[in-house]
């Protein structure tokens, strides 16, 4: 399947959300920085463009119905209610974060070592290659808990679903550690332990949805024991 068919509305949709949410990403941060001359989060910002086009270019070519799906709105008809709630609070919780981070580096709270700073970027790309992973597994990670029937929605036990349950989130978890030290921000990585919850309470409702609603899905969390991370949860 190549470029071609995906269509050159999917195309464009995408390169314009990913550049539309790396300006406001980078908006955020200088802003609340107070300055343009941030190396730090010019190379986040620069890292985080490229490879969320790499990743979105690959869905383009070989999954386009799941590219449509994650450029979605955060808010949909079929979303269950209480992750409409859930995803407002993360917006808010996401962009204070940013702000958080811009705040340190305005008052030079926080001083991260460059060969640290450098780790953060690798664990950086590290989550965007588990997201991948992640993508070429399964057709159906929506961005929003809901089940896609009309795509024909099942089980998928196979790449990183075979070890743990919920593979999006553990790489979200290693861009909630590696972003703040990219940026050079112990405040940012302090607020990890508030943030982290969240992912913990999102799989726990959702996970109760897809055993209520997805055929199968009971057999697959007896066989895969691990939500998140082996060996710890």
């Amino acid at each position: 399947m190549g470029f071609f068919s995906v269509g050159q509305g999917v195309i464009a949709r995408l390169l314009t959300s990913t550049v539309g949410m790396t300006a406001v990403i980078a908006a955020v941060l200088l802003l609340s920085a107070g300055t343009v001359h941030w190396l730090a989060a010019w190379g986040f910002v620069a890292e985080m463009g490229a490879l969320s086009l790499a990743v979105g270019l690959w869905l383009a070519r070989h999954d386009p119905g799941l590219l449509a799906e994650r450029l979605g709105s955060p808010f949909q008809r079929a979303q269950e209610g209480w992750d409409k709630v859930f995803m407002a609070v993360v917006m808010v919780a996401y962009f204070g974060w940013l702000i958080l981070m811009g705040l340190d580096a305005r008052w030079g709270i926080s001083h991260v070592p460059t060969w640290l700073q450098a780790i953060g970027a690798l664990v950086v790309a590290l989550s965007n290659y588990v997201v991948l992973l992640t993508f070429r597994a399964n057709s159906y990670a929506a961005p929003v808990v809901k089940i896609q029937r009309e795509r024909g929605h099942k089980v998928v036990s196979t790449g990183p679903y075979a070890y743990v349950r919920h593979p999006m989130y553990a790489g979200g978890l290693l861009m909630f550690v590696g972003m703040p030290l990219q940026l050079g921000s112990w405040l940012g990585l302090a607020a990890v332990a508030l943030l982290a919850p969240l992912l913990g309470i999102r799989i726990l409702m959702e996970e109760r949805t897809l055993a209520a609603e997805l055929e199968g899905y009971r057999d697959y969390a007896q066989r895969v024991r691990w939500r998140l991370i082996p060996h710890v949860w």
